[in-house]
């Protein structure tokens, strides 16, 4: 017996009209489960699951007495979800007529946020001459410095970083690191240059900033305790006495890529494939 495999059989308007109808019921499930999420709906899928249970239990087992309550709550409990959960049902009907179920999410830039966290903190700490070192991994691992402080892998918030260099605070003394927007660890120790080019001005921190930009391509903010002054060390350079606005833009020039920066180097690529393949 053969069975026929082509596609006129695979592609045909019942096997069309299944795919869809999986296709659709699927998606509803799927917008469902993400309106009711962290509403009090997810302990009543517990107690339908319990009832349910109950219900099979008693059939199996010819318990009618039971079986027969188990009915009566399932025949009301429609009535019933609709009154007790009508709030949560009139939201995912809004949430539904806004068309949000179809709108595409646009995600927050890591970049941005993490800018606008640090201008925040060091704004606020060079106000009060709260001394800060706060290093950010580029392309070389930081690993072995995180290693030397306290980890932490936490989210990256104004309120945190000033909490933490917070004079005779625990983590106030060493160096922030932060790698892949996350404030990996605290109190972390860097390598101090040996440079007889820096000023004597400059104290422990600045010559941690400088070292650590000898060895790596590490952006490393500084906020001094003696004079509030906001300085960067990058690529061995250190840039000292800027605004919060150089700052901000020194960091978004390093940090943030430009849409259309990356859209030519997508357009760049594609006409390299295309020049080697000939076409």
């Amino acid at each position: 017996m053969q069975i026929d495999l082509s596609w006129e059989a695979l592609l045909s308007l019942g096997t069309v009209s299944s795919l869809i109808d999986i296709v659709i019921v699927s998606f509803i499930i799927y917008q469902l489960i993400k309106i009711v999420r962290g509403t009090r709906i997810n302990e009543l899928l517990n107690g339908i699951f319990i009832v349910l249970s109950v219900k099979v239990i008693s059939s199996v087992f010819n318990l009618h007495t039971t079986e027969y309550l188990i009915d009566f709550v399932i025949q009301w409990s429609a009535l019933a979800l609709i009154i007790i959960f009508q709030p949560e049902l009139r939201r995912g009907l809004e949430h539904l007529g806004r068309g949000s179920v179809f709108a595409k999410k646009k995600k927050a830039d890591p970049a941005h946020e993490m800018i606008e966290a640090l201008k925040k903190s060091i704004t606020y700490m060079s106000k009060r001459r709260i001394g800060a070192l706060i290093s950010i991994e580029m392309e070389t691992g930081l690993d072995e410095y995180v290693g030397t402080g306290i980890r932490m892998n936490s989210e990256i918030s104004s309120e945190l970083v000033t909490n933490i260099f917070i004079p005779n605070t625990p983590l106030h003394d060493g160096a922030v690191i932060i790698q892949n927007f996350k404030i990996s660890s605290a109190a972390s120790y860097l390598p101090l240059s040996e440079s007889s080019a820096i000023p004597k001005a400059f104290g422990t921190r600045h010559r941690a900033a400088i070292g650590l930009s000898e060895v790596s391509d590490a952006i490393t903010l500084i906020v001094s305790e003696e004079t509030g002054n906001i300085s960067l060390s990058h690529l061995g350079n250190l840039k000292n006495d800027l605004t919060i606005g150089e700052l901000v833009e020194y960091l978004e020039q390093e940090l943030i890529i430009d849409e259309d920066e990356a859209t030519s180097a997508i357009d760049r690529l594609y006409q390299w494939v295309k020049g080697v393949s000939g076409e």
